[in-house]
């Protein structure tokens, strides 16, 4: 059993066996396009112990449900019922979910996503890095993946730090300790210790995980070789929705918790706020016909184009080099995901969107 002690520490008892039960859990809607291969990512697992998935279906627009329903006539899946959509809430449900023929003697909990899928080996490697780190917590990194020019932009600039940043999970680094894991394999008694994903949070709700285990003297570990492929958004309509949300529920995070914030976050809406600057600059010196000021106005847009387009550039040409259409799209979408992000930031959490949970 794992708990925090009277100094807020993280007690971890016993050893952590090779062979012990692990549960999968996923947060799953609208994934009609990978989910049944997420899945069997998850049943071909080489881990020596028990294993079971557990997917919370939140409302869809396409067969997500159909699919899933399919997929749990293995009696190693089981479906639960998310219809607030919120992948917190779902994953508690996911986690917490106890019926006869649903194992409930894990004790670690493994995330995926439905667009994501695991490697053989992930399970079993990520239980042995728990039980030989002592972390309450692991992961890897992220290998975005994209098919059509939109996606495999969005799969590069994900990968570049002038996507998202120089986030080990996003870039690499060596192994170690770290602030956050991407997805996550975890102790399940220390996730049940602080209290699990924070229902209230419906974007950066495993960042906020972390945090809480990070505070209760809980260690994270950060492994390179753990890779999960991951497929980002195919449409630059659904990027920008993608990055809006993040934004406005990163400002809520910030809002909560002041300590949070950091460079890296504040970033965007610095960005957005920059330009917003550049565009009343240039219209005063318009107004008054006065070339200097427009020119000090044009001039940050201007900047940021340049190191867009510089970035794009290096990005492209890593390797394997960047397929020419999306190239050209690339810029277009590392604009779009600083911009969004800022401005989502900048606006801060809607009451429509704190009040639906599909938000």
């Amino acid at each position: 059993m794992a708990e925090p002690d009277d100094a807020g520490m993280l007690r971890l008892a016993g050893d952590l066996p090779r062979d012990c039960g692990v549960r999968v859990v996923a947060c799953v809607r609208d994934e009609e396009a990978y989910l049944a291969d997420a899945v069997r990512s998850v049943l071909a697992q080489d881990h020596a112990g028990g294993l079971h998935l557990v997917l919370a279906v939140g409302p869809s627009h396409d067969d997500t449900a159909g699919i899933a329903a399919r997929l749990a006539e293995d009696d190693r899946v089981t479906v639960v019922d998310n219809p607030t959509g919120s992948r917190s809430i779902g994953l508690n449900l996911a986690m917490e979910h106890e019926e006869d023929g649903t194992p409930g003697d894990h004790a670690v909990v493994v995330r995926v996503d439905g667009h994501t899928e695991l490697p053989p080996d992930y399970v079993r490697r990520c239980v042995e890095l728990l039980r030989t780190t002592g972390a309450v917590g692991v992961g890897g990194m992220m290998t975005p993946v994209g098919d059509g020019a939109v996606q495999e932009a969005a799969a590069r600039a994900m990968s570049h730090p002038a996507g998202i940043g120089a986030v080990s999970f996003h870039t690499g680094g060596r192994p170690g300790e770290t602030e956050t894991v991407y997805l996550g394999a975890f102790r399940r008694d220390a996730v049940r210790a602080v209290g699990g994903y924070d229902p209230t949070l419906f974007r950066a709700e495993d960042w906020e995980l972390c945090l809480r285990l990070r505070r209760a003297g809980g260690l994270l570990w950060f492994d390179p070789s753990l890779v999960v492929e991951y497929r980002p958004r195919r449409t630059l309509r659904a990027v920008a929705k993608q990055f809006w949300r993040t934004g406005m529920w990163r400002r809520e995070v910030v809002r909560r918790d002041p300590s949070t914030a950091s460079p890296r976050y504040l970033a965007p809406p610095a960005l957005v706020l920059v330009l917003a600057l550049a565009v009343l600059l240039t219209v005063c010196g318009l107004l008054v016909a006065s070339p200097f000021v427009v020119g000090a106005g044009l001039s940050l847009p201007v900047a940021y184009v340049v190191g867009v387009l510089a970035a794009a550039a290096h990005a492209a040409a890593r390797r394997p080099v960047l397929r020419a259409r999306a190239a050209l799209v690339l810029p277009v979408v590392l604009v779009v995901m600083h911009v969004c992000w800022g401005a989502g930031f900048v606006r801060g959490l809607t009451a429509r969107a704190a009040a639906d949970h599909r938000a």
